[in-house]
This record gives structure tokens, C-alpha cells and sequence, in this order.
């Protein structure tokens, strides 16, 4: 490689990507995500009850663009959840988390971010990778 894109890599690597003002507005989004889609399921289930997997699955099976966005949907719902076992070394207690994720998604996950942003002082490498 040459001289330049050495550099540049290593000026890249050496970035802090999210400075502790961007760690202030990320964790204000986690915590909007999780309080309004908190308050949307509660007023969901009042209105549609607990059949969530059942129009979940139908919508799915229809083959349409509300299918699509459940399928793909489920997908980062299982990645989130594999994450979290991962990260955590697959223990009884993360994989029962990632479960949890996994069918409450983001009234789960963003909270469990905000508690990692603040355990490990805002570096995301710790966040990502835990002690791997």
C-alpha cells in the first residue's frame, strides 16, 4: 500500500468517532426510542390486545411490503439477540437477555445500550466487543 492510505488508515483508526457530546445525544435517542415505543405498545395492546404474533405472522405470510418489513425486521430482532449472547459469552443470564431482546426489541435493547454506554465510559469498542 502506499504511503497516503497508510496514513489515512491509521488516522481513521485513531478517530474517536463519537466524542463524549455525540455519547450525550446517542444515549438522549435510546432513551426517546425506548419511552415512546414503550408508550405506542401500551396503547397497541390496548387496542389490539396480546395477539402480536399472530398479525405478526400473517402479515408475513402475505407476502407484501408489511410482510417484508416483519421478515426483515426479525432479522436485526435475532442479531440483536445473538449479539447480546456473544458478547456476554453465551451465559444462562445473556442468552435469557437476548431472548427478552429478542421479542421486546427495542424497550430492551436501547436501555441495555445506555447501560454499557455508561459502564464502560463511552467506549464503544468495550460496548461491541465486551472482554472477548
Amino acid at each position: 500500500p502506499c504511503r497516503w492510505t497508510t496514513l489515512a488508515t491509521r488516522k481513521i483508526l485513531n478517530l474517536n468517532i463519537l466524542d463524549m457530546k455525540n455519547i450525550r445525544i446517542f444515549k438522549a435517542l435510546l432513551i426517546v426510542q425506548t419511552l415512546s415505543l414503550f408508550v405506542y405498545t401500551i396503547v397497541a395492546f390496548n387496542n389490539d390486545g396480546y395477539n402480536l404474533f399472530n398479525i405478526f405472522l400473517s402479515n408475513i405470510q402475505s407476502l407484501n411490503w408489511n410482510g417484508q418489513f416483519n421478515s426483515d425486521f426479525s432479522c436485526y430482532l435475532i442479531l440483536s439477540g445473538l449479539w447480546i449472547g456473544w458478547r456476554n459469552h453465551f451465559t444462562p443470564s445473556s442468552i435469557l437477555l437476548g431472548i427478552v431482546a429478542m421479542i421486546l426489541g427495542i424497550i430492551i435493547f436501547a436501555p441495555y445500550l445506555l447501560y454499557l454506554l455508561t459502564k464502560e465510559n463511552g467506549d464503544l469498542k468495550k460496548v461491541l466487543i465486551g472482554n472477548q
